[in-house]
């Protein structure tokens, strides 16, 4: 029969006699002992039943339960349990000794020991177990005893138990120097050495309520939420040692230092921690008391763990702003007080400070640390949170109120003019600006004034205005890196907003391409994407050779992504290793700040054909343009199309495009109008109307310049006239592109004004001149063709030479 049943139905003094049977039980550690306290209670049980009445069926239901619970369930504080394993090790040691198996003693050695280092938090309040002192101490002289024997014995031990017993020597000699004290107190009185005191515990007086025996994993969990229960239940918070743990002014600051010195270990509970600190800052009534507080809480809501999610508990992100609220509030409230980190320590940390004669209390502390580690955490949630899903969307509406605690420190590090403090927040800030769209920062910026007071929060004129203030400042103050990467949002800045021309003299003047490659990862990263929103620029603008030159270096390499920092494209034959792998998830950028790569391609594409396909028609007719390639994967794109036997209706970016370059190629202009027209990425970009009637304006000469070259050979002369009918440009236009062309001797040709053709001038090579060509062609093969074999067998940095 269960005790439950039993402790319920029994008298109060058959209750009080169970109660001591069973504390008499856990502590007892024989199971014979206990199974026959067991037995006599329960016959003590079934003759209370019978002179209580009870019928046989009832008996017989309780003799049910009886044989259903074999096991008996016993109370064991985590010290006895941890005891109790260091026992057992001890026990099997001597048991060891007394058969010479010194492989097994040395097994059970290390097992003791193992255990004891699991209990280093009990054995530091209650000292070390005096039966594991005993144990080692007589290890040693049954070790040196063994090792006489071993020397003048006729019959030698094997060689597994011989090198057992010869590395014990040297391992119980390092051990016992640990418990020298233990062990020559030990040595004073060998018998009474490990006769234990009885230990009274002191209860307090309260109402006898009836015991539930738990087993050990439910003890576990019952002791780790002991503390919440006494707070709830409106107990006194009791700490180690049943000593009443009390909050007061007066011990404050102790407690707050025994909270720091606890922070970092290994057995720390964190949670405990921060709720001990909430405590602490609600009898807190001093600024310098709020201050301290404050700033040991927020850095407790960075110590808990990462889980598998890769960041930040939401929670407790939220706790660690508003607690970096308070903070600031504190601090403006109270401008006598100043938390700088390079603050001299307190020679009495643990006494109220208050300003006097004018002079500031400084409080060791780095504000733009939080600010920094808070914007780090927000980061990563936006890296690892799926950007298709509505928890984005909420997550992002965080960055308000993280824009607002930026603003505010910022102000705060401008009244107490720390130079670097304030460089480093500007920076913080700026990146949170400079993708944005006018309207967007015009929004956030009134959404930071309605949560920031009147003295902290400023109204701004315009996006333009704000960028250029900030970007200035840390040109002026902050280091290399800070300037190089000011330097590159204010680019973007200006690229977003259609100022191609002054984002170009930026650039240049600057020389960043010179010197970015020294740069650190990210800095390159936003080298990259300054110069993608650069050439998209350029491409809005109608400027189309400069937004292909912008655009070659990163769409041209076919790693986009990775040069974006916009995920990882796969790679069959990928030599990068987990940790690299690891470092570039970290760095990539949140989805909110992504540039759309179908819209990146579509424009690179659009650009290589408008500016490759005269340029192949110029080369079928000059041979000296033939090797002149001005985007190598357009070209194989569009030779790969060209190789397809059968070519269907286009389905996407590329097809459309393919498409309009065929049509383009053999004149019909108006048919590479309407592909180009047809690609609905173009919706995408502002004012798509506009750019869609440039690109049919940039089409239409680009096809004029493209049938000249290709028809020159066939024509004497060519009415300018026919040339604008025939393209649908206006004549002013054509006599344009023509001249450029007879300039720029790409066509040998020249104009007449008076009847307004183009005469055609058909140059015939000698066949000296056709021999030299071809021998020119020849040499410059055996040249490339030597220099790739020289490549081949050249060991390239970092390989070894081949043998052989």
């Amino acid at each position: 029969m269960s005790r439950f049943f039993r402790a319920g139905e029994s008298d109060s003094d058959d209750t009080e006699s169970d109660y001591s049977e069973e504390v008499s039980a856990s502590e007892s550690e024989d199971h014979s002992d206990s199974d026959s306290d067991s037995d006599a209670s329960d016959s003590d049980d079934q003759g209370a039943a019978k002179k209580s009445g009870r019928g046989r069926l009832f008996e017989g239901a309780f003799s049910d339960s009886e044989s259903e619970d074999d096991t008996v369930r016993v109370v064991r504080s985590a010290k006895d349990k941890r005891f109790e394993e260091i026992e057992q090790a001890v026990t099997s040691m001597a048991n060891g000794q007394k058969i010479n198996d010194w492989v097994s003693v040395q097994n059970e050695f290390d097992r003791a020991n193992k255990a004891l280092q699991k209990a280093a938090g009990i054995i530091a309040q209650a000292g070390v177990p005096k039966f594991y002192v005993k144990a080692v101490a007589e290890l040693e002289k049954a070790i040196q005893s063994a090792l006489d024997k071993e020397k003048s014995a006729s019959k030698k031990m094997n060689a597994s138990n011989a090198k057992a017993l010869n590395s014990m020597k040297q391992k119980v000699k390092k051990n016992n120097r640990l418990y020298e004290k233990e062990i020559q107190e030990y040595e004073k009185d060998p018998e009474n050495y490990d006769v234990e005191e009885e230990v009274v515990e002191v209860k307090p007086k309260t109402k006898k309520t009836k015991k539930v025996v738990l087993s050990d994993s439910e003890e576990d969990e019952g002791e780790k939420g002991e503390d919440d229960e006494e707070l709830d239940d409106g107990f006194t918070p009791v700490g180690a040692g049943g000593k009443t743990v009390e909050f007061t002014q007066e011990n404050l600051f102790k407690k707050l230092r025994e909270v720091a010195e606890a922070r970092g270990k290994k057995n720390t509970n964190r949670e405990e921690q921060v709720r001990i600190l909430e405590r602490l800052l609600v009898i807190s009534n001093t600024p310098y008391q709020k201050i301290r507080v404050l700033l040991s809480l927020i850095s407790a809501q960075f110590d808990f763990a990462v889980g598998l999610s890769g960041y930040m508990n939401l929670p407790l992100w939220k706790n660690a702003e508003k607690y970096l609220n308070s903070l600031l509030n504190v601090l403006e409230s109270n401008p006598g007080y100043v938390v700088k980190e390079d603050a001299p320590e307190e020679d009495d940390s643990d006494k109220d400070r208050t300003p006097q004669d004018g002079e500031g209390v400084f409080i060791q502390g780095s504000i733009v640390a939080f600010i920094d580690r808070l914007d780090d955490e927000f980061a990563k949630s936006l890296q690892n949170i799926d950007p298709h899903t509505t928890d984005y969307i909420d997550r992002l509406k965080d960055e308000v109120g993280l824009y607002a605690v930026i603003v505010r420190s910022l102000a705060y590090f401008t009244r107490l003019e720390a130079t670097d403090a304030i460089c480093r927040t500007t920076m913080r800030r700026l990146e949170h600006l400079y993708f944005k769209p006018e309207s967007v920062i015009v929004a956030v910026e009134n959404a930071t004034i309605a949560l920031l007071p009147a003295s902290v929060a400023k109204p701004i004129q315009d996006s333009s205005s704000l960028i250029h203030d900030l970007c200035v400042y840390l040109y002026k103050n902050a280091s290399s890196l800070l300037r190089t990467r000011a330097m590159l949002c204010h680019i973007y800045h200006h690229a977003l907003h259609n100022r191609f021309f002054v984002a170009r003299d930026m650039i240049l003047m600057s020389h960043l391409q010179e010197t970015v490659h020294q740069a650190d990862i990210t800095t390159q990263i936003l080298h990259n994407r300054t110069m993608v929103q650069l050439g998209l620029c350029a491409f809005r603008d109608g400027m189309i050779k400069e937004a292909q030159s912008c655009l070659q270096d990163i769409s041209g390499t076919g790693r986009v992504k990775e040069l974006l920092a916009q995920g990882l494209s796969l790679q069959r034959h990928s030599t990068a290793s987990p940790e690299q792998e690891k470092l570039e998830r970290q760095r990539q950028l949140p989805f909110h700040m992504h540039i759309n790569l179908e819209l990146l391609e579509c424009v690179y594409l659009t650009c290589s054909m408008l500016l490759e396909i005269p340029s192949m028609a110029a080369a079928s007719a000059n041979p000296e343009n033939r090797k002149r390639v001005i985007s190598k994967p357009f070209r194989r794109m569009l030779d790969y199309n060209s190789r397809q036997v059968f070519t269907g209706p286009p389905e996407n970016t590329r097809d459309h495009i393919m498409g309009a370059a065929k049509a383009l190629a053999s004149g019909e202009w108006q048919k590479s109008i309407e592909l180009i027209n047809a690609i609905k990425i173009w919706d995408l970009m502002p004012e798509s109307a506009k750019i869609k009637e440039m690109l049919g304006r940039k089409i239409q000469e680009e096809g004029l310049r493209t049938y000249l070259f290709t028809n020159a050979s066939y024509y004497s002369s060519v009415s300018l006239e026919q040339l604008a009918k025939m393209f649908d440009l206006p004549l002013a236009n054509v006599i344009s592109i023509v001249s450029k062309m007879v300039w720029s001797e790409e066509l040998s040709a020249s104009i007449d004004q008076v009847s307004n053709v183009v005469v055609l001038h058909h140059v015939q090579l000698t066949k000296l001149q056709a021999l030299a060509l071809a021998f020119a062609d020849k040499a410059s093969g055996f040249v490339e063709s030597n220099e790739k074999l020289l490549e081949s067998k050249t060991p390239q940095q970092g390989e070894r030479p081949k043998k052989g």
